[in-house]
């Protein structure tokens, strides 16, 4: 008998805990869904909804105010809303466009404020493949939520036409008092409070949501427009630090955007510690080749580790490709300015010879290189790998044909190219 009491009060303390926990609190929770729609975007969304469903609230709010962004990450976020236990509402404050078009229409009610607009949802780019992907996931989601999929879909294909709402060769972009009209919103609300009056919700807390300043930077430095700025940057700073003495302003002005490129990139999620070791030791290799005369195996295996590691390191390989490009176009325009302007160091004086030897002086260019293949003769002056020798008595043009070869080191022509004599010291 007293065993079966003891069994019956555990299963009354279980039941009773268990109804606590699965109670729903009296909480709604707002969450912002701004700027570029990214990886950084769905990661800190899919982090905060996991904790905030775990809490069984009466409602989740996402605050969206967005030109767009990536498509994939659009269709995670989608998912995430849709799958959602907890009552969702999409709460377009200003803007939803492009990607921002699904999020929005993925909650169960949607509201807009008085000033929104919803619509403009084009791909970028706009092929056919890409396209009717991106319109089946447009219509698939207006169906599942009982708004009309044809007036999404034209949001998105310009050759759509619908009468009195949009002729063909426009996209459509709803006001907020259309969207309304049309069924693609529920609500024009200016407030939170009108959004609790119409769901019926009473008295509840309302917890704002706000992203952390890892998230927001994550976030911004992942946008391609700053990656690009911050890998021309890192550029930048890079040939300044090259064309001047000791370390100094272009060393630190390279860390800053190398650092904080490669930095957001792995805090935003799109990339991990493989993309910056692989861009480091590029570098390395790049710097080696510096130091050894001529153009062989660490100058080629640098520059195409510093292309991948970079390219890596974003979440779109397209963005990553044109950000490189911008970042390389304006670097190279930068060197040339500086280089004209007089910089120079002591490493480029490495690489290139710089010294001006004319025929008067008695250096002479080879009329008939043939001629001097398998002679013997010494350095005149260094060969890096561009110098001068001596052989019976003649100046000449050569090249090193390896290492570099000091001055007055005894050589011998070991190849001929055009009119190119290669020489190895002996």
């Amino acid at each position: 008998m007293k065993k079966k009491f003891i069994g019956i009060l555990l299963l009354l303390i279980i039941l009773v805990l268990s109804s606590i926990s699965f109670a729903d609190t009296n909480d709604v929770y707002v969450i912002p869904v701004k700027g570029q729609i990214n990886r950084a975007t769905y990661n800190f969304l899919n982090h905060t909804m996991d904790k905030i469903i775990k809490e069984n609230p009466k409602a989740i709010i996402f605050e969206i105010d967005t030109y767009g962004g990536l498509i994939v990450e659009a269709e995670k976020i989608k998912n995430l809303i849709i799958s959602s236990p907890v009552p969702t509402i999409s709460y377009v404050n200003n803007k939803a466009e492009s990607a921002g078009v699904l999020i929005t229409i993925a909650a169960d009610k949607v509201v807009v404020s008085k000033t929104a607009t919803i619509g403009s949802a084009e791909t970028d780019p706009n092929t056919e493949k890409i396209l009717s992907m991106w319109r089946s996931m447009l219509r698939d989601t207006a169906q599942y939520r009982n708004r009309d999929p044809e007036i999404i879909e034209a949001m998105a294909d310009k050759d759509i036409e619908i009468d009195g709402l949009v002729g063909k060769g426009k996209l459509l972009n709803l006001t907020s008092f259309e969207a309304i009209e049309y069924g693609i919103a529920d609500l024009a609300a200016d407030s939170y409070d009108e959004i609790l009056k119409f769901l019926d919700l009473g008295n509840v807390n309302i917890n704002v949501v706000e992203e952390s300043l890892q998230v927001k930077l994550a976030k911004y430095i992942s946008n391609p427009y700053i990656s690009s700025l911050l890998l021309t940057l890192g550029f930048v700073g890079l040939v300044i630090e090259i064309l001047t003495p000791g370390f100094g302003v272009g060393g630190t002005l390279s860390i800053i955007g190398f650092g904080l490129y490669f930095g957001g990139n792995i805090l935003a999620g799109n990339s991990h510690w493989t993309s910056l070791i692989l861009f480091v030791t590029g570098l390395i290799l790049l710097v080696i080749e510096v130091m050894i005369p001529g153009f062989g195996l660490p100058g080629i295996s640098g520059i195409i580790l510093v292309a991948i590691g970079t390219v890596l390191a974003m979440d779109s390989i397209k963005i990553a490709i044109l950000s490189l490009s911008v970042a390389i176009l304006l670097t190279t325009i930068v060197t040339i300015v500086l280089i004209k302007m007089g910089f120079k160091s002591k490493l480029l004086n490495k690489i290139v010879l710089d010294t001006s030897h004319k025929a008067e002086e008695g250096y002479l260019s080879v009329d008939s290189p043939i001629d001097y293949l398998n002679k013997e003769g010494k350095s005149i002056t260094e060969l890096r790998p561009a110098g001068f020798i001596e052989i019976d008595g003649e100046k000449l043009d050569a090249l090193s044909d390896g290492a570099f070869i000091p001055k007055d080191m005894p050589i011998k022509v070991v190849r001929v190219e055009g009119s190119k004599l290669f020489v190895r010291r002996l």
